[in-house]
């Protein structure tokens, strides 16, 4: 079993999954934590406010995911659509992150279950 502190995520605009192999002090087996839930803005009062909104919310969503990654050495990215790359760029403007390996891919949904085994054998866990 690899020493690195490894980490998978499964993002879309909506959630993120999250497997890793580590806790804040060691590397064990791979294990999924609870999904972070993005907050969806609803009716605002003009289309300015609604991009703050958004934007204020995507910051917060990558901030709860940036909380699970810490002290990890690796991480894959992967989901639907152009959030993964987002999250890249969110993490490596970090001070905490920016050296961090990052490997993206795209992926549709799957099940938690189906996202673990898919981290395991990326990382040839």
């Amino acid at each position: 079993m690899s020493e690195k502190k490894l980490a998978g995520i499964w993002i879309d605009s909506e959630k993120a999954v999250v497997v890793k192999n580590h806790d804040a002090q060691n590397a064990f087996k791979f294990f999924l934590c609870s999904p972070v839930k993005a907050e969806i803005q609803h009716g605002n009062s003009s289309e300015n406010a609604g991009n703050n909104a958004e934007r204020t919310n995507k910051i917060k969503f990558f901030k709860e995911v940036e909380h699970l990654l810490t002290n990890s050495q690796e991480v894959y990215i992967t989901g639907p659509g152009k959030i993964q790359e987002e999250l890249k760029h969110y993490l490596h403007d970090t001070a905490q992150f920016k050296n961090l390996a990052i490997t993206l891919d795209t992926a549709q949904q799957m099940s938690d279950e189906q996202f673990l085994e898919t981290v395991k054998n990326h990382f040839n866990a």
